[in-house]
């Protein structure tokens, strides 16, 4: 069984419901609950959600609702491990990659981001982006590295939990961990889907 989130983490993401859900009323947008992820993509990093055809894992590790699609619950049991690990929510870790690839290892953005996750690599596209001290993201992993799924699930979650520790607010942290480009519609996406999925 999963060890619950902490206390601070519980009332952070309540926190991040109440106003993603305050923002919904004011704007009538259509509830969250109700989009599909194929309708999620994002630019730049957006990928559509591919078909992957991968066997399900057998373990009884996974903490994940079955209600997922089997491209997101194939990475279950590395899902699981690397939450917990890191002090975060399974599902909401499954519902970032959903959002990100749709549970495709391969994905790549027309930004350069790599992977289930969709983290920029130091190399390829990513390499052109310059930032004040030289490439921005000369500190990452390769490419190489990035394809593949336990790297980049371990990756990608410690990065979020960084975000989150150091803004103590899980819509903040995931509005800085997707494109920069696009507000906070990213992290109102992937909290969607992670409600969505919390209950069933």
């Amino acid at each position: 069984m999963t060890a619950l989130p902490t206390l601070a983490f519980r009332g952070a993401l309540l926190m991040s419901f109440l106003m993603v859900f305050a923002c919904l009323a004011l704007s009538n947008s259509a509830t969250l609950a109700s989009t599909e992820p194929t309708d999620l993509a994002h630019a730049p990093y957006g990928q559509a959600a591919s078909s992957v055809t991968n066997e399900i894992s057998s373990s009884n590790t996974c903490a994940l609702s079955e209600q997922y699609p089997a491209s997101i619950l194939q990475w279950c049991d590395l899902i699981t491990q690397h939450a917990d690990e890191n002090g975060l929510p399974p599902s909401l870790i499954a519902a970032l990659i959903w959002q990100e690839s749709g549970g495709n290892p391969t994905a790549y953005s027309t930004s350069g981001a790599v992977g289930l996750m969709q983290v920029m690599p130091r190399d390829g596209l990513a390499a052109s982006f310059m930032c004040i001290n030289g490439p921005c993201f000369a500190s990452r992993p390769a490419s190489a590295e990035l394809e593949n799924p336990a790297f980049n699930i371990e990756y990608g979650t410690r990065m979020l939990a960084g975000l989150f520790s150091r803004y103590q607010d899980m819509r903040e942290a995931l509005m800085r961990y997707g494109p920069q480009d696009v507000g906070y519609s990213y992290a109102d996406k992937v909290l969607g889907i992670y409600e969505r999925y919390l209950g069933e």
